[in-house]
């Protein structure tokens, strides 16, 4: 049994993403997290923090290291976070004085957070690519049938005439906006995190800033300075994936309502009914519509999150882990569905 219905063992078939979910999984973070700590100890060898066999001793041992997921379990529930054991069974991986290097400087936030962001770029990677496949089918479409009528409608009226490229226009462009913002991402929000216990990186002295640089472009990520109360990059990203699927969910709407007319647009595929066989129903045109309304609703706990008080929250910060893999979950599920729709498109408009 599960408490999600993304791997619900039944609804996951319909709202489930393996890709996806790979992401949020326990191995997932725990594989990010171990990248952090080896990329900061090369990073602190660089600049002298550290001798450098102490960092490939470190290094050596993150890309071997499979900690007890049990341990780790215990541990969160006394400590609220995972790093404190997590870093306790590296130590005694790495062994002997390069043991004392191992986490030098920072705090169980940089590790967190730092994951976070490293699994939430392949995650917009992968959503912009699917974007963009989406968009690629639609363009096919319009070739096609671009030409054809459609009635205009106005507060579900019906309007003046309009074609088939009107109406995709409105599915096509916001599309397009979305894959170039998940795009741009890579440099203006998935970011390292770095600020040791309270956001200063005392035991850096003057060296801080240059090691946080190395750092980040070990891993692959945007340089900013510490964000540790300062989350308006999550929730920026977490109104990104409301945006997507906001956006899809008008497609599917549109979707549901033409299929209803009856002489709009023709459908392989559809739902079948217990009572009526005769029936194809517009499934996934209509979850498209629920997960749209799921994500605005759990973008306001996101909004919520963005309350760190002082200098770090345990409170808003756990609101962000119940949330933030929810929401891309819906995404994933949003963006599945609505290629298999554009897949099962075979005609759009009069003839």
């Amino acid at each position: 049994m599960t408490y999600s219905a993304f791997d619900h063992p039944y609804l996951s078939g319909l709202l489930g993403d393996e890709a996806v979910a790979a992401e949020f999984s326990a191995s997932a973070d725990i594989h990010a997290m171990l990248a952090f700590e080896a990329a900061l100890a090369r990073a602190e060898a660089v600049h002298g923090i550290i001798p450098a066999k102490a960092a490939d001793r470190i290094t050596e041992a993150c890309r071997a290291f499979s900690p007890d997921v049990s341990a780790l379990r215990r541990s969160v529930a006394a400590d609220g976070v995972v790093v404190p054991e997590l870093v306790r069974q590296l130590r005694l991986i790495v062994g002997g004085e390069a043991a004392d290097y191992v986490h030098y400087g920072a705090t169980s936030q940089d590790v967190i957070d730092t994951s976070l962001m490293l699994r939430m770029k392949a995650v917009a990677e992968l959503f912009a690519v699917r974007l963009g496949n989406i968009v690629t089918v639609l363009e096919e479409c319009d070739n096609e049938w671009g030409e054809r009528g459609l009635m205009g409608r106005t507060r579900m009226q019906a309007a003046i005439p309009i074609t088939v490229s009107d109406r995709l226009r409105s599915w096509i462009e916001p599309l397009l906006d979305h894959k170039d913002r998940l795009e741009a991402m890579d440099r203006d929000l998935f970011a390292v995190q770095f600020g040791g216990a309270a956001g200063t990186l005392e035991k850096l002295g003057d060296r801080a800033d240059d090691v946080r640089a190395t750092l980040a472009e070990e891993l692959d990520l945007a340089d900013f300075p510490q964000w540790h109360s300062q989350r308006s990059e999550v929730a920026d990203f977490a109104n990104a994936l409301s945006l997507v699927t906001g956006s899809l969910g008008k497609f599917g709407q549109d979707i549901a309502l033409m299929a209803q007319q009856g002489d709009e647009i023709e459908l392989a595929g559809g739902g079948g009914s217990s009572a009526m066989p005769h029936k194809q129903n517009p499934v996934a045109a209509e979850v498209l519509v629920a997960l749209a309304r799921f994500n605005a609703t759990q973008l306001s706990g996101m909004h919520h999150a963005l309350i760190h008080e002082q200098e770090r929250s345990g409170a808003a910060w756990t609101l962000e882990w119940l949330i933030m893999p929810q929401m891309a979950g819906a995404t994933a599920a949003a963006l599945r569905l609505a290629g298999e729709i554009v897949g099962n498109i075979r005609r759009l408009g009069r003839a």
